[in-house]
């Protein structure tokens, strides 16, 4: 595999990894809604130049045109609503562990694709790899403090709605350019927020680390991020994109270790493992083959935080 593409790899992993930390940072002094709508709106913003440019601006109107129903669906059930579970569900517990029990959206889009979508062939290896992966969310969830518990629930339930806007997105939006969904998306998304993300905003300037963390996790950790993996799949395909799911966690949970003092505890280690054997025994099956206009944001695989 070209040296290029393993270098955006890694490159990737380490924004995507990133992204759980800036968030805890960002919720200490933002309300989650203002905290995803400042994100959303400098995504979409950074999108809204660089997307024309690559695609060309009549066929951007276009497809947004054409495709704004879908788009308005797959915003808020994998961008704005996820987006603020997790930001939420950050104000309660680790950035490790959320981007642990994040690496099992791959579980419940498996679970989802061939429970209600029909597209996969139901086989003993994936039943036994979607329990391994339930296990371990299970085992996750289940080991937090009473306190934490809903956090860890909202981050499972932030993983499912990435789940259900996957399978949207290959029903509906397999024809679409990618880059134009993100585009679509992320405005959609921005404009679903607003009105929350003003009426929480704080009554005194945050301070300059909060808001670098929101520009940081606006322009890199969604635009940018969101044109590397795009341009990951284009050259080495999809499959290659998807190694970027175990990447992710680890990234994340030294982030967490070194600079905001979290620990990494047995549990989460067990759980860690238990989710990555469960995708790598329950995506492993023949299905409809993906086109390469599908955004892979929303495949199997996809950690995108």
């Amino acid at each position: 595999m070209n040296r290029r593409y393993g270098l955006m790899l890694i490159l990737l992993a380490l924004i995507w990894g990133s992204s759980f930390m800036f968030i805890k940072i960002a919720v200490r002094e933002l309300d989650p809604a203002t905290l995803i709508l400042g994100r959303l709106a400098l995504a979409a913003a950074t999108l809204g130049i660089v997307v024309p440019m690559r695609v060309g601006g009549r066929t951007t109107l276009h497809e947004l045109r054409v495709h704004w129903r879908a788009l308005a669906v797959v915003g808020l059930l994998n961008t704005a609503v996820p987006f603020w579970l997790l930001s939420w569900g950050e104000t309660r517990i680790d950035s490790g562990l959320a981007s642990i029990i994040q690496a099992s959206v791959p579980i419940f889009n498996a679970l989802l694709a061939f429970a209600f979508f029909h597209d996969q062939r139901v086989t003993s290896r994936m039943l036994v790899g979607v329990a391994v992966g339930f296990v371990g969310v299970a085992l996750l969830v289940g080991a937090q403090p009473h306190a934490k518990v809903l956090g860890a629930l909202a981050v499972v339930g932030m993983a499912t709605c990435y789940a259900i806007g996957g399978l949207l997105t290959r029903q509906y939006l397999s024809e679409t350019k990618p880059h134009v969904v993100a585009l679509g998306t992320a405005a959609i998304a921005a404009v679903a927020v607003l009105p929350f993300g003003v009426a929480a905003a704080p009554s005194s300037m945050p301070s300059a680390k909060t808001i670098a963390s929101v520009v940081v996790l606006g322009i890199l950790g969604t635009a940018v991020a969101y044109l590397l993996f795009f341009t990951i799949i284009a050259g080495a395909g999809a499959a290659y994109a998807s190694l970027v799911t175990y990447l992710v966690p680890p990234v994340a949970l030294a982030y967490g270790a070194i600079f905001l003092d979290e620990s990494v505890g047995l549990v989460a280690l067990v759980g860690l493992v238990l989710i990555f054997a469960g995708v790598t025994v329950g995506t492993r099956a023949p299905r409809r083959r993906a086109t390469a206009s599908s955004d892979p944001r929303f495949a199997a695989a996809s950690p995108e935080p």
